[in-house]
């Protein structure tokens, strides 16, 4: 991993815009700042930086990358866990990146904040990049790898829907209001075994 290589999260909540036509700005608002809260509570743990928010997303950074994949995982959980809250979708992306003026810069974080778009509900969706600089964690089940073209990214991007291991329950549905509001995003393409690097 180059050692000017940094771990970003993206995360924001699935069918907010929905939720704050319905129940007005206050309370979308207070939907928010309960999510940041939360986020908040687990940093420390897995030495996570808030970088800022804005709306109903958040961006953190994390030097190692296995204390970013852990981190995303654990957010993912506990929001799940709280109920209150929408679905929460994560992207993790590693790679370089610029810091100026109290924010960070470059082709890696813009990948973190698609492959964040390209997540379903309740999904931390993780790059390739960032699986081989974490290593393999003999805790955590990967999905299948996927190409996602992603908007204003050149190339495609390969990624997993990574989960604990003894968390084999499967996802959460979505609220109805977040179903309606959710849209369609474009799903990744599955590689064959052949193409799928280890």
């Amino acid at each position: 991993m180059p050692s000017d290589a940094h771990t970003f999260l993206f995360m924001d909540l699935v069918g907010f815009s929905a939720l704050t036509a319905e129940r007005g700005d206050d309370s979308a608002a207070d939907v928010a700042l309960q999510l940041f809260a939360s986020v908040r509570r687990v940093l420390p743990r897995y030495r996570g930086e808030e970088i800022k928010t804005i709306g109903d997303a958040m961006m953190v950074r994390c030097e190692d990358p296995r204390d970013g994949l852990e981190l995303g995982l654990k957010i993912s959980e506990q929001i799940g866990d709280e109920g209150e809250l929408p679905p929460l979708r994560i992207g993790v992306h590693t790679g370089p990146a610029v810091y100026r003026d109290g924010d960070w810069y470059g082709n890696a974080v813009n990948v973190a904040a698609r492959l964040c778009s390209a997540a379903g509900g309740g999904e931390v969706l993780v790059s390739d990049a960032t699986r081989e600089a974490a290593g393999s964690p003999g805790e955590l089940t990967f999905g299948e790898r996927q190409l996602h073209w992603l908007k204003n990214v050149p190339e495609p991007v390969a990624a997993w829907s990574v989960a604990l291991r003894e968390c084999s329950a499967p996802r959460r549905r979505l609220p109805a209001l977040a179903q309606r509001s959710t849209g369609q995003h474009p799903r990744g393409v599955s590689l064959r075994p052949s193409e799928v690097t280890s």
